[in-house]
């Protein structure tokens, strides 16, 4: 099995670590806004004085109706049809102005929180260890980071700018009609066990569906990333249609899921509507025989029709919203599984500092992505330092695992490396790896220019840089294309692929690492820009130890030591000469490779 394979049978992240934090995704939601208490009782307060007005507007209406109209009370100043009316504007005026205040402190408030989770899911990203990113997947963290965040921005966007209306209201409303009239507002209560027992009814079903939508999503973004990075390999075997097809597979479980939740959505509010209306309906006919009997005014019937409309409008919206609601908890959930990680790497932990000088010390080292299928099993080397090593052998028998070991992004199972003698354990990561650099077979450049793709925030300067791009035989095709402040295109693709390689083979060298390790670093370069290149480590790896992963003949031909790996263990060792005498498997690759040429 190859190690990629290997690798993407780790368990999941629900395997690896629990998440100890035991609070409801609601309570989670809500400790985001901690840092801004005072802005929210600001907030509060203005709904307060928002809902105030909302409340006196139908108890206007009431007196206008009972005192004036129906009483014929006499009228003077302001306690007047004309007063009540002023009085009604002023009232309307001022919640307004008030709900303004509220609205733009709230967004402030949610896109600060919203600001921050980005934040903090990225730089959680940035810090997982490569066992839980191996065990997350790209698509999985691609959601959490993006369509889980937005769906939050969602809930405090659309959903929360309310929240704090709608509930003060509601509780306003209950206790303004219980003092009016306890009998009418009874009637005005009896829908809420209906309402109460379909929202517990619905709950489970959508929760239930928005998990499996955001499943999908997550599907959808990996395979979107994989077949974008891949899309050479998938036109160059035409299977545009195989792929155009699974796509559509996935596609259509996504349109069904999403289908779902409006349907669902759509089924609360008219359900609300009708109890709306129904409420209505039973508080005319039980207040009519009131008034007909002399125990109830007409205006008071008709505040109570209209702070039933205003009870059941934040209900109505948040039946209407509540797909969201719940989508923003399922997200929740789903961002915070990220948050709570323990995979993490800890760039200060490991007491032991200073500069790497070179020794590399495997002792009995076994290793294994997933359980016990080992890719090492009890390997044993030295290389000292300044020495040229070489790791050949088939694919998945460990060359790759070995310089990733080196480094620490995964952690041995037994037995123990060493780095200058001390475990790499207690070295500090930030140390050890400022002293290893790798070149990769697979480039990777980031978009900005050649000269940000070399520093990495290092603040190297431009002449090491230059100096750099000159010992990786780069130098000549930068100067042409304008010189180490070259714009690069997503993933580099305005480079050929084997100036790509040159350019990483200079970022290594730039960081002046006292460990140099080129996996499979000269794979697509040419032979004319070989020649250089080789003269190039010559050159760099005076001083320095060099580990090589190569199949080419004449990138280890000159090693001091040669390591065949086979079956997880290291089969034979030697130079290129004594390798070759002993007619091994060592000397099966390099015949394989004369006759391939």
């Amino acid at each position: 099995m190859s190690e990629q394979s290997q690798m993407k049978n780790v368990p999941s992240v629900k395997d690896i670590t629990k998440v100890e934090d035991k609070n409801s995704s609601f309570v989670r939601l809500a400790l985001l806004m901690k840092p801004y208490v005072g802005k929210l009782l600001i907030c509060m307060a203005a709904v307060l004085i928002v809902n105030l007005s909302e409340l006196l507007k139908p108890f206007v209406a009431e007196i206008v109706i009972d005192r004036f109209l129906v009483g014929h009370e006499e009228q003077h100043g302001l306690y007047s049809i004309t007063g009540m009316g002023i009085l009604y504007f002023l009232v309307a005026a001022l919640g307004a102005a008030f709900s303004m205040t509220q609205v733009r402190l709230i967004a402030r408030i949610s896109q600060s929180i919203l600001n921050d989770m980005r934040r903090r899911v990225f730089d959680k990203i940035l810090h997982m260890n490569m066992k839980t990113l191996d065990s997350y997947g790209t698509g999985r963290l691609i959601t959490r980071a993006t369509n889980d965040v937005e769906t939050v921005n969602e809930f405090y966007s659309d959903v929360f700018l309310n929240l704090f209306k709608d509930v003060f209201l509601l509780l306003g409303i209950v206790v303004v009609m219980l003092i009016m009239d306890a009998r009418l507002a009874l009637v005005a209560f009896s829908g809420i066990p209906v309402i109460a027992a379909l929202t517990v009814s619905m709950k489970k079903v959508i929760k239930a569906n928005f998990k499996k939508m955001k499943q999908i999503v997550g599907h959808i973004n990996g395979f979107f990333s994989e077949n974008m990075s891949g899309m050479r390999i998938v036109q160059a075997f035409k299977k545009e249609e195989d792929k155009l097809r699974e796509f559509r597979e996935l596609n259509a479980a996504y349109y069904k899921t999403t289908f779902t939740q409006v349907l669902l959505n759509s089924f609360l509010r008219p359900v609300m509507e009708i109890i709306n209306s129904l409420i209505i309906a039973l508080l005319v006919a039980y207040g009519y025989n009131r008034i007909s009997g002399g125990m109830l005014e007409v205006g008071v019937l008709y505040a109570f029709t209209n702070y039933v409309k205003q009870f059941f409008n934040p209900i109505n919206d948040l039946a209407e919203k509540y797909t969201t609601i719940e989508g923003a908890l399922v997200s929740t959930d789903r961002i915070y599984e990220v948050l709570d990680e323990k995979g993490i790497e800890d760039m200060e932990a490991g007491s032991h500092r200073g500069q790497v000088k070179g020794v590399v010390e495997f002792k009995d080292v076994w290793f294994a992505y997933n359980g016990e299928d080992w890719v090492l099993k009890g390997v044993s080397f030295k290389v000292e330092k300044g020495q040229r090593v070489a790791f050949v052998g088939h694919t998945g028998a460990g060359k790759t695992t070995i310089i990733n070991l080196i480094s620490r992004y995964y952690s041995v199972n037994k037995g123990q490396i060493l780095v200058d003698g001390v475990p790499v354990e207690e070295w500090n990561l930030e140390d050890l790896r400022r002293g290893v650099s790798t070149v990769m077979q697979d480039v990777f450049l980031f978009t900005g220019d050649v000269a940000d793709n070399m520093d990495m925030h290092a603040e190297l300067s431009e002449q090491r840089m230059e100096e750099a791009l000159k010992i990786a035989a780069a130098e000549p095709f930068v100067e042409d294309m304008g010189g180490i402040h070259i714009p690069v295109s997503e993933q580099g693709l305005n480079f050929s692929t084997g100036q790509r390689q040159l350019l990483s083979f200079a970022r290594a060298i730039a960081h002046e690492p006292a460990i140099l390790v080129l996996d499979e670093a000269t794979a697509h370069i040419d032979t004319n820009t070989e020649e250089l290149v080789q003269q190039s480590i010559e050159n760099i790896s005076q001083g320095r130890t060099s580990i090589f992963i190569a199949h080419r003949l004449s990138t280890i031909r000159g090693c001091d030591r040669i390591f065949v790996l086979s079956g997880g263990v290291i089969a034979e060792q030697g130079n290129h000469e004594e390798l070759l005498k002993q007619q091994g498997i060592y000397y099966g690759l390099v015949a394989a490779q004369m006759k391939d040429e």
